[in-house]
């Protein structure tokens, strides 16, 4: 008999509605037995309950540790603060996980990247930490800490042994800021060396590791970094496969986890049935691992695999060649599973 899991749903902004349906509807119909709880997050809750971020949804993220989001909207430079950043803070995610591979059908430069992406979710220049001096200059802190570098270390190792990855390659630019760059590398030497020695392990200043990834990505398994260096570098490893609309993302702590969307909320969109919901869908999936459904989420990435491989115009949303729209494109994975 199959176990029943709890799992809260965020929809979020704009098109985070009918992407959270498509992916409820499709993991659902995997064979799963789910309660969804569904909880305001947003620039939609601040009318609702007047915050982005209320604290009914913190509360019940910490009663059920799971949560599956679809994207928020974040104002650039002014208004509230970001709901994501918010979620990792109150929860303590401390590790962003994006996997990056190549699917059958959607057209890339690059052929045979798969890798992942480990990110520090909580400290560093994300941390938020600004202030004004005096008019006119502003400062932001850079925070990093023994316990924050050596547990994002531990995870990456971790994660490499149970997943049968060969290599963790840390991005870091310690040659300049040598304290805080510096404690995160020799954080991850030290972990490497104690707990994974059976893991390659090698390290490259950033620029030179971004170049590197344009150049040849199949050579990357894992790469490590901290909080602001992973954000950027986790969305130009999506766009060697085809994009944000493409990839998954996971936030993971040691009491809850938080799977989204790492796409924006894209409200010029919204409510037309156009919105690709597949990052959404193989977070999804991401999530049933992380409950340990492996079969329902085999059953998923089997669905997606094979409508993007035959590429039946009429299932496919138009962001990736096709005619159709979100819901089109869920029910043709049902079809599949």
């Amino acid at each position: 008999m199959s176990v029943k899991h709890t799992v809260c749903l965020i929809p979020g902004d704009g098109i985070g509605p009918e992407v959270a349906e498509a992916a409820r509807r499709v993991i659902d119909a995997s064979g799963v037995s789910i309660e969804w709880v569904s909880l305001p997050a947003g620039a939609g809750a601040v009318e609702s309950h007047g915050s982005t971020l209320p604290e009914e949804t913190i509360r019940a993220i910490e009663t059920h540790r799971v949560a599956l989001k679809g994207p928020v909207t974040t104002p650039i430079g002014k208004g509230h603060t970001s709901v994501n950043v918010g979620l990792r803070k109150r929860l303590n995610l401390y590790a962003a996980v994006r996997p990056v591979r190549n699917l059958p059908g959607v057209a890339s430069r690059y052929s045979d990247v798969d890798l992942v992406v480990l990110r520090e979710n909580t400290e560093g220049l994300y941390s938020g930490i600004e202030n004004e001096i005096v008019p006119g200059v502003v400062q932001s802190l850079k925070i990093a800490t023994r316990p924050g570098c050596e547990r994002i270390a531990r995870y990456a190792f971790r994660y490499a042994r149970s997943r049968g990855r060969k290599r963790v390659t840390v991005f870091h630019k310690a040659n300049i800021m040598k304290m805080s760059d510096g404690l995160f590398l020799e954080c991850a030497r030290a972990i490497h060396a104690a707990e994974a020695p059976e893991i390659a392990y090698d390290e490259l200043i950033i620029d030179n590791g971004c170049m590197q990834l344009v150049r040849d990505p199949s050579r990357f398994d894992i790469v490590l970094m901290e909080n602001l260096y992973g954000d950027i570098v986790s969305d130009l490893c999506a766009g060697l496969v085809g994009g944000l609309g493409v990839v998954p993302g996971a936030n993971i702590g040691d009491s809850s986890a938080v799977f989204e969307a790492v796409h924006g909320s894209a409200p010029d969109i919204a409510g037309k049935n156009l919105a690709n919901p597949l990052a959404l869908i193989m977070s999804g999936v991401m999530m049933l691992n992380h409950l340990g459904e492996t079969e329902a989420a085999g059953r998923i990435k089997g669905g997606y695999d094979a409508v993007l491989s035959e590429g039946k115009p009429a299932e496919l949303t138009r962001d990736i060649g096709g005619s159709g729209g979100t819901r089109e494109f869920a029910e043709a994975i049902i079809r599949r599973m």
